[in-house]
Parts: C-alpha cells; sequence; structure tokens
C-alpha cells in the first residue's frame, strides 16, 4: 500500500503540505494527537497535520479493504464513486488503483477546509471530480460504488447504523465502510451490519457468512496492514521506525451475490516448532486450526498466510 501512496496520492500531499503548512508542521501534529485523544472530531483538527501523519494511514486501510473487495468481485466494474467524508479524497484516490474502469467521483465533505483541499488535489485524479461541500445526512446521488472511510467514527453506534443505510440506499453496486480499528470502530461496524443484512445487503467481506457476529466480550473484529513512511512523515511523528501499523475495521456489501471467503484469519498466526495455529472465523464461528509442519506441501502454503487473508482458499492452493 505504501508503494500506492508514493506513486499515486503521495506526492499531492506533500506538495499541499509543503505550499499551505506554516511553522512547524511537527508541532501540529502534536497538536493533532492530543485533539484526538480528547475525542476532537474533524472540524477541530488542523488539516496540514492531518494530511502530513494521518491521509498514508487512512489510504492504507481503505486500500487494504478495496484490495480484498477486488479480489472477491473480481467482475465488479464501477463506473461512478461517491468517496463520503472525503477529507482530502483519500477514498477516490485509493480507489484508483483498484477500479481502472471508474470514470468520475463524487468527493461529499461537510468541513469547508478539507473540500477545498480536495478540489487542490483532484486534478491528479486519472478520472473526472465533483467536489462537494454538504453533510452525511443530505440526499446522495446514486453512484456504483461508495466508499466512507473514519467516517462514522463521530457518530453515536445507533446513528451510524442509520447513516449506514442512508448510504446503502445510495449505493447501485457495492458499499464500503472504513473505520479506526478500536473496540468503538467495530462497534459501528457491527451496528451497521446487523442493519444492511436486514436491508437485503450481500456481504463481500471481511465476514465469511451472514449469521450473528461471533465476537463476544473484549474481542473485536479488526485487521492491520503496515505502511512505510517517508522522511517527512517520520519527522513530523518524531519517529524512528521506517514504518507503522495501521488498525482498521471494515465491511463492504453488495446488491450481487459474492463467493466469500470459507474462513478469514482473525489474528497473526502463532508459529511453533509442531506447526501453525490459525484464529479463524467462519459460518461455524471462532475456532482455532493448527497446520502441523509435517504436512510439508500445506505448511508451506500456510507459512506464507497473514492476519486478514482469507484461510481455506489459500490453504487448499486455489485462487
Amino acid at each position: 500500500m505504501s508503494d500506492e501512496f508514493s506513486v499515486n496520492f503521495g506526492p499531492a500531499v506533500a506538495a499541499w503540505v509543503a505550499k499551505q503548512a506554516q511553522g512547524s508542521v511537527r508541532e501540529r501534529v502534536a497538536a493533532l494527537r492530543t485533539a484526538y485523544e480528547k475525542g476532537a472530531n474533524s472540524s477541530a483538527i488542523d488539516p496540514a497535520a492531518y494530511l502530513a501523519v494521518r491521509a498514508p494511514a487512512t489510504f492504507a486501510a481503505i486500500s487494504a479493504a478495496l484490495s480484498e473487495v477486488g479480489r472477491l468481485a473480481p467482475d465488479f466494474a464501477p463506473k461512478s464513486m461517491s468517496d463520503i467524508g472525503a477529507g482530502p479524497g483519500t477514498a477516490s484516490f485509493a480507489a484508483a488503483a483498484y477500479f481502472v474502469s471508474l470514470q468520475r467521483t463524487a468527493m461529499i465533505e461537510a468541513d469547508a477546509r478539507f473540500a477545498a483541499i480536495a478540489n487542490d488535489l483532484a486534478p491528479n485524479l486519472p478520472f473526472a471530480a465533483n467536489v462537494r461541500q454538504q453533510s452525511l445526512a443530505d440526499p446522495l446521488e446514486k453512484s456504483d460504488l461508495l466508499i466512507a472511510g473514519y467516517v462514522l467514527a463521530e457518530l453515536p453506534v445507533e446513528s451510524a447504523a442509520k447513516a449506514a443505510l442512508h448510504l446503502w440506499q445510495a449505493s447501485e453496486g457495492v458499499l464500503v465502510l472504513v473505520e479506526p480499528g478500536t473496540p468503538q470502530g467495530f462497534a459501528r461496524i457491527r451496528a451497521c451490519r446487523n442493519t444492511l443484512l436486514k436491508a437485503g445487503a450481500n456481504i463481500i467481506g471481511p465476514c465469511t457468512h451472514d449469521g450473528a457476529c461471533p465476537m463476544q466480550g473484549g474481542d473485536w473484529c479488526h485487521f492491520k496492514t503496515r505502511l512505510a513512511r517517508s522522511r517527512a512523515h517520520m519527522h513530523a511523528k518524531g519517529g524512528t521506525v521506517p514504518f507503522e501499523d495501521e488498525a482498521f475495521s471494515w465491511l463492504a456489501v453488495a446488491r450481487f451475490a459474492v463467493q466469500r471467503e470459507a474462513a478469514r484469519i482473525m489474528a497473526p498466526p502463532k508459529a511453533s516448532k509442531v506447526g501453525i495455529t490459525f484464529s479463524l472465523c467462519s459460518a461455524s464461528g471462532l475456532q482455532d486450526e493448527m497446520i502441523a509442519s509435517r504436512d510439508k506441501a500445506t505448511y508451506k502454503r500456510a507459512r506464507k498466510l497473514k492476519w486478514g487473508d482469507g484461510f481455506a482458499r489459500h490453504i487448499s492452493g486455489t485462487k
């Protein structure tokens, strides 16, 4: 995902930050971190700081979700999309890497500052873009693909589900929701899942079934994607490690049937001398399965699997 960011979205973001930011971006990033810790919404955050340190992470998370959508629904070829809560247009740029069929995007953003940034960056997209300053609750035109990335976090759980239904009614093909990989982020995703299933949506992923979510207690469904940090990114965050992991929860639903994964890996695999153990979610619920090292052919394939991957399809050797 980091390569896609640097080639596609990254240069445009870096140029905007360099041109617009005044003073120390690092100090503004520290203020942004404090604002997030206090639960501030997007209207209270600094755009330059956000673009410097959060845009790469949100781009990576949305890209990871779209990668699975493209793999599990290979015939889906959207021509139009709506980027809900677009910010600088992150989801539009991410979608450009996965759906070459796209011809236009509507960037829906309530914050005038981020709408202006989206307008500045839109010419870097490979398709037409129309930026609209409006709220999530306003009427939406129908699109083949709707993406709401890190948008529902600002809403109560019960309001998030209603918002998801509003988005679903404007989707003619696929709706993708991506939220922070926290218990609160997953609570919103799970509430949206329940509502969308009742509305007749077909789940693409990450769920492997339409039954009740088996996550209970303090556990929550989330995944991680690793992104490389540029020098500017490292300086802004005061970091020394050249990468970071972004935790996210996601849900993609469609108006058409999809062949889902039979099981999905829900945690980092645990390797031992006797084999590799996977924590899986399937129609049977949550369960562990071990691939013994003595089963050399299967074990060789299992060693390549990671958290978030489909399980049965990879283990069988099929694509």
